[in-house]
Parts: structure tokens; sequence; C-alpha cells
């Protein structure tokens, strides 16, 4: 759990009196140590947020805390890998076509839509690997998981919005099957890639999804999109 960072207190400096002159030096609040300079623990976007920023977005979450999981399965979602946009492909597939490089299909479907094997540079942990269907590593991750959206709002939705939430293309990331599974439901807070070059464009994502859909963020998980998001203040934030 990342912890809000101390505060110090304010530590007035009071000039003395020179000798051989009246009255003394003014005194003035130093304010080091305060929140602000892009580079703290979390406890503010910094002084100037760009924007179109990820850390600008941040302040737009709602703050709430987590509700209880009860109720929550993976069918409140809608079918896996619904085709909801349409093309004839399920969604496992486009993800898979979009973040594979060198990809094979199968000759159904026009022959451009299963996807049977391709390589991926995995952006959890750094590495090159290679899909094969049915013999595969990869995951097709959603970085907001669906468990932690329930508790954080998604419980009060419709069943059609939880199915595009679920399908949606911003929402959902190829990675090592292995990483995403220690991941399991955490948020920022509780987890974050172990590929440290990624970091940043997760949480982007992350705020990015959660800003679309209405999700909420506890202190804690605000207090670390923040904290990673002050170490690359122009990281954009997502659109699609």
């Amino acid at each position: 759990m990342v912890k809000r960072g101390a505060r110090a207190p304010h530590i007035l400096l009071c000039g003395l009196a020179v000798a051989g002159l009246l009255g003394a030096a003014g005194c003035k609040a130093d304010t080091a140590g305060g929140a602000g300079n892009g580079n703290g623990s979390g406890s503010g976007p910094g002084k100037s947020a760009p924007g179109g920023s990820a850390l600008a977005a941040v302040d737009s979450l709602t703050v709430k805390g987590r509700a209880p999981k009860t109720g929550y399965t993976r069918e409140k979602f809608g079918k896996s890998w619904v085709d909801t946009d349409h093309n004839g492909c399920g969604t496992r597939d486009d993800i898979l076509k979009r973040d594979l490089t060198a990809e094979t299909f199968r000759a159904e479907k026009g022959g451009d839509c299963v996807v049977t094997s391709g390589k991926l540079d995995d952006p959890y942990t750094g590495q090159q690997l290679t899909y094969t269907r049915g013999k595969s590593t990869i995951d097709i991750d959603h970085a907001v998981a669906l468990s932690d959206a329930w508790q954080k709002g998604a419980g009060q939705w419709t069943t059609d919005k939880r199915v595009q939430f679920a399908n949606d293309p911003m929402n959902l990331i190829a990675a090592d099957a292995s990483a995403n599974r220690s991941k399991g439901d955490g948020d920022t807070a509780t987890w974050l890639p172990p590929n440290k070059g990624y970091r940043c464009a997760y949480v982007a994502r992350q705020v990015a999804v959660k800003k679309k859909y209405g999700v909420w963020v506890t202190a804690a998980e605000k207090d670390a999109m923040r904290k990673q998001l002050n170490t690359c203040p122009n990281e954009k934030l997502p659109t699609s």
C-alpha cells in the first residue's frame, strides 16, 4: 500500500537584530517539504500538470471507499470477448491482432481474424513472448480489473455498460499471463508492472478508463497514481 507522504511542519525563520541597527529583520514561513513540486510522494499533482496529461486527469476522478465484492462474477460483465464492434471478430482476437507482430491467421472469417501465432513485446515484463493459439502464456488483461471496477461503481451499472467496459480496447492489454495473474484485481496502489519503463503508460491507461466510465478510486489509489505520474508529468491521457 502506498502511504501518503507526511508534510514537514512550517519552520519559522526570524532574523535577529543586527548590532548597531534598530529593529529586527522580518520573519517568514519556510514551506519546504510541502506538496506541489511535482516530485513528491503523491500528495498533489504538482504546480502545473500539463493539459491533456494523465496527471492532470487524476484530479477529475471521484474518491470513495471500496464497496463490497458481494455479487461479483465474471458473467456480470457478459460473455467473454463479445464482438461489440461488429467486425466479425471476437474482442480477444482484435486485441491480439493489435498488439502482436508477425501474426498468422486461420483461413476462416476472411483469413485475417482468428490469430493462430505471433510475437509480443510484453509490456508488463519487457520480454518478447511467442503466441501459439491453444498453448499460449499470453493473456488479454483488463487494465482496470473487472472485480476492481465492480467494487468501485460497476456493480450499479446496467449490463450493457458492463459488457462495453469488459470489451473496450482502451481497457485491454495483451500481456504475460504470469504477470497478469499476479496482479489479480489490484489497482495502482497495490500492483504495478515489473517493467518500470511501462508504469507511466499503464497508470495513464487506468486513469483514462476510470475517467471514461466513472469508476471511482480510493484515496490510496489516487495518491499512488499521482506519485507515479509525477515522474512523467507529460504522459498523455490515452483516448483509445
